[in-house]
């Protein structure tokens, strides 16, 4: 086993395992109080790389309805729908011509279909009905993303010549991961983090994770695989018979590019959130050694947020390990999964055109 990926930083989990946070001071001092977004699809949402006012300013006005709807104030949502709808019929036009000529037309049916699934989220706020409603208020977020999809162009900024002989994703793909419990779907985000979900895609690909068990579950802490049998505790390259490493990979919202083989606490970043934090349960994790931020190779760990144990703020994963992507299906399975668990296969079943091997 290689033990030093698995440890995942002795400090760390000094600070973290059940919400003890008893180490770096000054680092928590300096970090911010707040509500964390923990939706996996609102933080997708949030890290596609456009610049679309309209549409956003709809999503997180439809994202916000979550405080009414836990107080049952019904009145309140009703209006926060009404006003909504208000806001895609004048700024329709708008969000069409900022779209590509090319997507016009999809936009045009996504629109209409939007449109439809606004009235049907009045109808269930008048109704005060809350399945209903959580309901419709998911299709109409879905429908906004496919719609702030079609503004993703080229891809955002050019990877470190350093780095060209890594794989990596210059877009999403989605990784269905088969266990002894059940099926995952998680989708991995090469946009915020494209030589990591690379790394990871391309052993997917190449069924390295395969029938590898878990070797590390700690309740409302990690639950980590990926390392292989035998003396290594990495992917080794059959083409240079060495084992393949990743940098440490983390973008910060406002940046051109991700940072590299940094930690926020190296850059002074104490107030930054990372624009795929580590903020909900079933988040991915890229796995190094204590000693070295660029020495991950294969291990990775699914993030077992609790809010209550991981205050927003307080979260010390966020800027020392690289997320690169979410669980999007499968919740239950994760919960039920521990070290007599393995995964039996994982595949990619949607975006593998966006996978290169090397630059």
């Amino acid at each position: 086993m290689g033990l030093r990926r698995l440890a995942l930083g002795s400090a760390l989990l000094t600070c973290l395992v059940l919400g003890q946070l008893l180490a770096a001071p000054l680092a928590l001092a300096a970090l911010p109080p707040g509500n964390a977004v923990t939706d996996p699809a609102a933080i997708l949402r949030d890290a596609l790389p456009i610049q679309a006012r309209d549409l956003q300013e709809l999503q997180h006005r439809l994202e916000s309805t979550s405080g009414d709807l836990r107080a049952k104030r019904w009145t309140a949502l009703a209006g926060t729908v009404r006003r909504s709808q208000t806001l895609l019929t004048s700024r329709r036009e708008s969000i069409l011509n900022d779209l590509p000529v090319r997507a016009r037309a999809e936009g045009e049916q996504l629109l209409d279909q939007l449109q439809t699934q606004l009235q049907s989220l009045a109808s269930s706020s008048e109704a005060a009905d809350r399945e209903t409603f959580l309901a419709d208020r998911r299709s109409a977020l879905t429908t906004v993303g496919d719609l702030e999809a079609l503004l993703v162009g080229a891809f955002p900024f050019e990877i470190p010549a350093d780095f060209a002989a890594l794989p990596r994703l210059l877009g999403r793909a989605t990784v269905e991961i088969e266990t002894s419990k059940g099926t995952l779907t998680a989708v991995v985000d090469g946009y915020n983090a494209p030589l990591t979900a690379g790394a990871f895609v391309d052993l997917v690909q190449k069924g390295f994770y395969d029938k590898l068990p878990f070797t590390r579950a700690e309740d409302f802490y990690v639950l980590q695989t990926g390392d292989p049998a035998g003396p290594v505790d990495g992917y080794i390259d059959p083409a240079t018979k060495a084992e393949r490493t990743v940098p440490l990979e983390i973008r910060v919202p406002g940046q051109d590019a991700p940072y590299y083989n940094h930690t926020f606490e190296e850059l002074g970043l104490f107030k930054a959130t990372p624009v795929l934090p580590f903020a909900t349960l079933g988040t991915l994790g890229w796995a190094h050694s204590d000693a070295a931020l660029d020495d991950g190779s294969s291990q990775f760990f699914f993030f077992l947020y609790e809010a209550e144990l991981t205050p927003a703020g307080l979260n010390l994963v966020d800027g020392r390990y690289a997320a690169f992507g979410y669980v999007v299906d499968g919740f239950d399975v994760l919960e039920e999964l521990g070290v007599d668990d393995r995964i039996l296969r994982a595949r990619v079943v949607d975006g593998a055109e966006n996978f290169q091997a090397h630059a």
